[in-house]
């Protein structure tokens, strides 16, 4: 037979883990927070319209197609947490494969062909400059 005091300490002992487990387990999915979306927007916006070819896994699609791509991609990474960079949001969702592991890249006219994580934040560094220029209201 169990004690009284021997059970209560058990109780202890199982809520306390659960509230741990609560407290440290995966993170809540949530959207990235808007100054990333914005970012992530733009950059998107930057390679639909740039006429740049995006390699995926050796087949070659329109910017068009690689920004549909890259944000179901994002869909999935939201649904799994929260983002908390645009610099991650290139990496996880911009820069490779998830089934193979292979580098996206980007090829724009007679430029060279170049890794999309290169690309992307080339583009990033533009998008900042140009936010850091714009007046403050």
């Amino acid at each position: 037979m169990i004690k009284p005091a021997s059970l209560a300490r058990l109780a202890a002992l199982w809520i306390s883990t659960a509230l741990i487990a609560t407290a440290t387990g995966p993170v809540a999915a949530a959207p990235a927070p808007a100054p990333i979306k914005a970012e992530i927007d733009a950059l998107m916006n930057r390679l639909q319209a740039s006429g740049c070819q995006f390699d995926r896994n050796g087949s070659w699609y329109t910017g068009a197609e690689a920004v549909s791509h890259i944000l179901r991609k994002l869909d999935y990474i939201e649904g799994r947490g929260t983002l908390q960079s645009t610099e991650q949001f290139i990496e996880q969702a911009a820069s490779k494969s998830s089934s193979s592991g292979k580098p996206y890249h980007v090829k724009c006219g007679a430029e060279p062909v170049v890794d999309s994580q290169v690309w992307l934040q080339r583009q990033l560094g533009v998008i900042r400059a140009a936010g850091a220029a714009k007046p403050k209201p």
